[in-house]
């Protein structure tokens, strides 16, 4: 890859933070009112559409420095918390669809890539829940085992409508990604 195409790729990607950084901001709402505190927002979709693009690592890459921007910006009120908890599920979610994904990049396995990433999103998640947010809430491990429904209900709907926004979006933005 020449220098100038890494450069492209790389404004690409910075392009896929901000519009990243722009939905969080715009689109947010809690889906369960029980738990307001947990916001369904769109702004993993520019990752996943990065992952698929550029591939695992680079989804990684587009989480942190996401995960990062927003948690020092638009989402400042999470701080540290929200940075760990939002590389976690996404950067696992890219993982695991990016290194599927990678290597036949058909419809079908588009759909499997996507559903891997958001069961292993909500696995991961609900493992961190249990360890890490003991540690920044100060919320004992069973007020969080009481709320683990809302949890996996949370992590299934926002990893779920993200990812079918990502299905039906990739194909029409990718010629764009790839040029």
């Amino acid at each position: 890859m020449t220098a100038q195409n890494k450069t492209v790729k790389l404004a690409k990607m910075g392009m896929l933070v901000a519009i990243s950084v722009v939905l969080v901001y715009l689109v947010h709402f809690p889906i369960f009112p029980a738990v307001a505190f947990m916001e369904y927002d769109p702004a993993d979709i520019p990752i996943f559409i990065g992952t698929f693009a550029f591939g695992p690592m680079a989804g990684l890459l587009l989480t942190v420095v996401t995960a990062v921007l927003q948690g020092t910006t638009v989402s400042a009120g999470s701080g540290i918390y929200g940075i760990i908890m939002h590389t976690l599920a996404t950067g696992s979610f890219v993982l695991a669809s990016g290194f599927i994904y990678r290597g036949r990049k058909g419809k079908k396995e588009a759909a499997l890539a996507l559903t891997v990433g958001v069961l292993v999103m909500t696995v991961v998640m609900v493992g961190a829940n249990l360890v890490i947010t003991p540690i920044f809430t100060g919320w004992p491990v069973s007020a969080v085992k009481d709320v683990m429904g809302f949890i996996v209900g949370f992590n299934v709907v926002k990893a779920g409508l993200n990812a079918v926004i990502t299905f039906f979006l990739y194909k029409r933005i990718s010629g764009f990604l790839h040029r």
